[in-house]
């Protein structure tokens, strides 16, 4: 007589016309992972991040209306202290120092045009204690006439309960305005 195998159907080899053995392995190997499922802990509950995505947004309208209000130390605040300020067509303002001396300029050119920004729409997200948004703002001048539009992507952590900014950018969607041609003074 032969061996007898444990398995749910065996199928004769047919060089050895021995049953093969690859069942009873087979049995093992899923009795073994149904037990690991088993034992694996329950996925954790989801995170309900609206309540720190609704901080990030009010973050960015705060650095929009200080902005236009010309309060720049409000603005800083606004950021870590490690913290860059990436505008267009103008260098990384590294610190606060940086982005102060940024953004006062800035603030003041935009007062003196007569423009001011406008928020647009925005998304945001949170993992853990780092958080991002990115959304499109308008800059219009006096009558409320669009002279600029662009996009703005925002990174910050979250020290002390309060949301910093850590690395700032935006960008125009406009191109860059082309450079003047020379004057007929400038030629000769």
């Amino acid at each position: 007589m032969g061996r007898q195998s444990l398995s749910f159907k065996t199928i004769d080899n047919p060089h050895t016309r021995e049953p093969p053995m690859f069942s009873l392995k087979h049995l093992f190997v899923v009795a073994g992972l149904v037990g690991l499922t088993a034992c694996a802990p329950a996925a954790p509950p989801p995170v309900d991040t609206a309540a720190d995505e609704a901080a990030l947004k009010a973050a960015t309208t705060t650095w929009i209306d200080a902005y236009n209000a010309g309060e720049v130390e409000k603005i800083v605040a606004l950021y870590a202290e490690d913290g860059v300020l990436m505008p267009p067509h103008a260098a990384s303002a590294y610190g606060h120092g940086a982005i102060q001396t940024f953004l006062a300029a800035d603030t003041a050119g935009a007062k003196a045009a007569g423009v001011k920004i406008v928020n647009g729409a925005s998304t945001a997200g949170v993992v853990g204690d780092w958080g991002w948004e990115s959304g499109s703002f308008t800059i219009v001048d006096a009558t409320g006439t669009a002279v600029d539009s662009g996009s703005y992507l925002s990174t910050s952590r979250k020290v002390d309960g309060k949301w910093l900014f850590v690395r700032d950018m935006y960008n125009s969607d406009r191109p860059i305005p082309a450079a003047a041609a020379p004057s007929a003074a400038a030629a000769k």
